[in-house]
């Protein structure tokens, strides 16, 4: 029996001295205290890009653009009770400043100081694809 796909989109904002933003999951979700990167679940027809400008201006109160959001790579994880594929975005540019809407904490980071946040297990192999970029 196969499990249940969810589709998730994440963004790698990162700031003009290359670091990159990282929220921690919130108390009252699963996953609690671990590190990753914005974004979201992706609705019913709506595109990846779409939920990524939806998710930053709700999360982080920013505005994006789609031209701004560059591809990068994707995580395909199986948890015990999803298969989570989540594609992640590179971002450099945006509108607004960057405030914690949902009372999440927010760092920035240097790409070699990455490995040092624990994250959720799909988001990790992410990091050396990032480290690559940066």
């Amino acid at each position: 029996m196969s499990a249940k796909l969810l589709l998730v989109a994440a963004c790698a904002l990162v700031d003009a001295d290359g670091r990159v933003l990282l929220a921690q999951r919130p108390a009252d979700k699963t996953m609690a205290g671990l590190w990753e990167f914005p974004g979201g679940k992706i609705e019913d027809g709506e595109r990846p890009e779409e939920t990524l400008i939806r998710e930053l201006r709700e999360e982080l109160g920013i505005t994006v653009s789609e031209a701004c959001l560059a591809p990068l790579t994707f995580a395909s994880h199986s948890y015990p009770d999803f298969h989570l594929l989540m594609p992640l975005y590179v971002c450099r540019r945006w509108e607004g400043m960057i405030t914690a809407k949902e009372g999440q904490q927010l760092t920035w980071v240097k790409p070699n100081r990455l490995r040092d946040y624990d994250m959720p297990p799909a988001d990790a192999p992410l990091v050396s694809h990032l480290m690559t970029l940066l």
